[in-house]
Formats: C-alpha cells, sequence, structure tokens
C-alpha cells in the first residue's frame, strides 16, 4: 500500500481509469443489466480501457469502525487478488464514483482477512476509496445478513438481492457493495453490506 501511495506521488499526471467519469446524462455501462454475475467465480475480464489491469493494486479502502485500510486490486479471483490479502474490484462493475454499483469482495478469513469484522458496520459508518486523483466517501446504509453465494443481484447497477427482493434498492445511483462470507470460516452465504456516494474530494 505504501508502494502504491508512492507511485502516485511520483506519477501525478497518469491516468486513473477510476475517475473516468461519463458526460451527464450519459448511458451508464458498468453494471450487469442481465441476471448479475455469480460471486462465486471471477467475471469476464473488463474493458482495459476503462478498468485497471489485474491484479494490479489501483485504490486504497478504509473504513474507520473497523480499523481497516488495504488496497484495491482488479479481479476477485483467489490466487491472485484474495489470497493475497487484496480486497478485489468485481470486474464489469461501476469504478469509484460512477454511477452504478462499485462492488467489492474480501476474505472473512485467513489471507489478511480484511473483511473479517463487516458484519459491524452500522447505518451511517463511513466508507472511503482513495485513488490516485480523489477521495470518495459512502455512507452505509443496508445491510443483507445473509444470502446465497449466486446471488448476483446483489451486484447489478442498482443492486437489489434475488433470493430476497425485500433488500436492496429501486432507482439509479451511486452504490458501494461490500460481499463477504458467512458464517465464518464457512463459504454457505455471503454476508453484504451496501452503501451509497456521499462525496467526492479531489487529492
Amino acid at each position: 500500500m505504501e508502494a502504491l501511495e508512492k507511485e502516485w506521488a511520483n506519477t501525478p499526471d497518469a491516468p486513473d481509469p477510476a475517475t473516468a467519469l461519463p458526460a451527464p446524462g450519459a448511458a451508464d455501462t458498468d453494471g450487469d443489466p442481465g441476471g448479475g454475475p455469480d460471486p462465486r467465480r471471477p467475471l469476464a475480464a473488463p474493458d482495459r480501457s476503462t478498468s485497471p489491469h489485474s491484479p494490479q493494486a489501483y485504490a486504497v479502502l478504509t473504513i474507520p469502525r473497523l480499523h481497516l485500510r488495504v488496497p484495491v486490486a482488479e479481479g476477485v479471483g483467489r490466487t491472485d487478488v484474495l489470497d493475497k490479502g487484496y480486497v478485489g474490484h468485481y470486474p464489469r462493475t461501476a469504478q469509484p464514483g460512477r454511477p452504478g454499483n462499485f462492488a467489492l469482495a474480501g476474505h472473512r478469513n485467513t489471507h489478511g482477512e480484511p473483511f473479517r469484522y463487516l458484519n459491524r458496520l452500522r447505518h451511517g459508518d463511513e466508507v472511503r476509496v482513495e485513488t490516485r486523483t480523489a477521495v470518495y466517501t459512502y455512507v452505509v446504509d443496508r445491510t443483507l445478513p445473509q444470502t446465497s453465494p449466486g446471488d448476483g443481484g446483489v451486484l447489478r447497477a442498482v443492486p437489489r438481492s434475488a433470493a430476497r427482493p425485500s433488500y436492496g434498492y429501486d432507482e439509479p445511483g451511486h452504490y458501494l457493495t461490500l460481499t463477504t462470507c458467512t458464517p465464518e470460516y464457512t463459504s454457505t452465504y455471503r454476508l453484504v453490506v451496501w452503501g451509497k456516494l456521499r462525496s467526492v474530494r479531489l487529492r
């Protein structure tokens, strides 16, 4: 993470794919318009013109309540991303600050277990995502305590659980989704925490 921040400081003018915001009124193509991806496996490779190369870390996730600060890498593969202790970005979901759903996955146990205490997040908690050029602050407002690993609805551009339809959203917005396994030490179900973008601060 220190290496990433040093790289940002030494190359401030380098392109930052996470901050390539669309023009006002432009259609959002980051979210999945269909049945939603399966969180049990990595998704198809994203468009490299708008997304960083996997498994390079390109952002830093900070959750003050959990005293967590961890690098974010593209992809959710176990060996090249999650097992290295990174939080992984689901390809084909939005990038930080963009319309749609910026969706992340992390281990709850072993391999750095960045999302060990994800269940402790509460309504109103801040989640910050730092990139080379901006800091995005999301605010937690909903939690889905348990759903199936195949519930791809939680990753849609407008996230809503397909297994438990009373959990989710109805309107387009700038969403954050955090996912991990539950109960602890199993991969039987998924715990999902959602938030909305509150502010953007340029660096």
